[in-house]
């Protein structure tokens, strides 16, 4: 075996390591919230969404809200909800950036060469840039929706590139709905399933982990081309 093979088992290792150690933890308190959401009734979706929507804008991260919705809603709501409230929250954060509080965005930016140059990249391909940089964020998704404000990319744009957030999106509730359901089994609110229902969701986060990753790998090459492309255009120039 090579050295990056034994690496990339380690990693493996760690992940699955670090998914049982957040499902044990999240034992008692997934049951809670899945209590207080159900209680909540055709309002809780609204509500979760809501306070993900607002915790975009101020710069909670979302991961944990992420998993969260995972172990509350299911793969498919659970994607849905949070891609809508990310939506929602990260266009907020953009407007605020380009119209309200754009001072306050520039001063974190002043004299940061990666985002100089996605900002002259983003100036001839806004639509490509954006999309790539949703796949394989440059910065964190927060900073990014505000950051993003104040190039020149349309509004029309910036909001077409946040189906490039689907993968990642996915992923993360995959990831929850594991935990929530080893949560319940742990916490005796749920019958075990057969070993064919685990296996299939194995193989499921399995494949979804392949992809994203494959998908972000050609992402991020395809935005250092870009961006460095447009830097050796403003070299010349």
């Amino acid at each position: 075996m090579t050295q990056a093979a034994w690496i990339r088992l380690g990693v493996i290792a760690l992940a699955v390591a670090g998914l049982w150690f957040l499902s044990r933890s999240a034992a008692e308190a997934i049951p809670e919230i899945a209590r207080w959401v159900a209680d909540l009734g055709y309002w809780g979706p609204a509500v979760f969404g809501l306070l993900y929507a607002t915790g975009t804008i101020l710069f909670v991260p979302g991961s944990l809200l992420t998993l969260a919705a995972g172990a509350l809603f299911g793969v498919v709501q659970g994607t849905l909800i949070v891609w809508i409230s990310a939506m929602l929250g990260s266009s907020g954060a953009f407007l605020i950036a380009r119209y309200i509080a754009r001072g306050w965005v520039e001063n974190k930016l002043v004299q940061n060469e990666r985002f100089d140059a996605v900002d002259r990249a983003v100036a001839e391909s806004g639509l490509k840039i954006t999309f790539l940089l949703r796949l394989s964020p440059a910065f964190p998704f927060s900073f990014l929706n505000y950051a993003l404000g104040l190039t020149r990319v349309s509004f029309r744009d910036y909001a077409l590139a946040g189906f490039g957030m689907l993968p990642g999106t996915l992923l993360y509730v995959y990831y929850g709905s594991v935990i929530g359901a080893v949560a319940k089994i742990a916490t005796q609110t749920e019958t075990p399933k057969d070993s064919g229902y685990y296996i299939v969701m194995a193989l499921g986060l399995a494949a979804t982990v392949l992809v994203t990753t494959l998908v972000t790998r050609i992402a991020r090459r395809a935005l250092a081309e870009a961006t460095q492309t447009t830097q050796e255009a403003a070299d010349e120039a």
